[in-house]
């Protein structure tokens, strides 16, 4: 995104944090043909706001003909849409979603998201915690308690007296998955 130089050696008076979550959708994918083999299609719920969102589609397009399974790239960036998504899933008789790693799906569209997946049966994966925490089938993403110790320890040697722009960008270490053994189902 041209913030920094690089991410070795950010330059001026940035770093930062990179998340990468873009680079984990189509791990996610992969996760999903291995939990749900009888899966004989794929959807991928994106943002198209999202900055990323064409090299993640490239993604997922690639892994799901890796895969040998089509996918069907759902677009949605309002709740109508969100609803009106899940129904065409539910239409095309969709055997597993992955939900992009996105601040639009957060609160309070994730309760949205968990409870259309469990009214429409369709196996789920999220890119955050909360939502299998929420009852969400499974979560696949950057352990973001590890990443706030990084920034913390960040935090510190430029308190100390280190410059931003020598310091690398930081990446993720750790990532957690959390697989729920029986989805909530909620009305809404």
């Amino acid at each position: 995104m041209g913030l920094v130089a690089s991410l070795s050696r950010p330059g001026g008076n940035a770093t930062g944090v990179n998340l990468f979550t873009q680079a984990v959708e189509a791990k996610k994918l992969d996760l999903l043909g291995k939990l749900v083999p009888t899966a004989a299609t794929f959807a991928y719920l994106m943002n198209p706001n999202n900055p990323g969102a064409d090299a993640t589609t490239k993604e997922i397009r690639e892994a799901a003909r890796q895969l040998g399974r089509p996918v069907d790239i759902m677009a949605a960036k309002a709740a109508g849409e969100i609803d009106a998504a899940f129904t065409t899933l539910a239409e095309r008789r969709t055997g597993a979603l992955v939900v992009m790693a996105d601040q639009y799906f957060d609160e309070p569209r994730r309760a949205q998201l968990v409870a259309l997946a469990a009214r429409h049966a369709i196996p789920t994966v999220y890119g955050q915690r909360e939502y299998a925490v929420d009852g969400g089938l499974i979560s696949y993403g950057t352990d973001l308690a590890e990443t706030a110790r990084q920034v913390g320890s960040y935090a510190g040697r430029i308190l100390k007296g280190a410059k931003p722009g020598d310091l690398p960008v930081l990446r993720p270490t750790k990532f957690e998955i959390l697989i729920t053994s029986r989805p909530r189902r909620r009305s809404g």
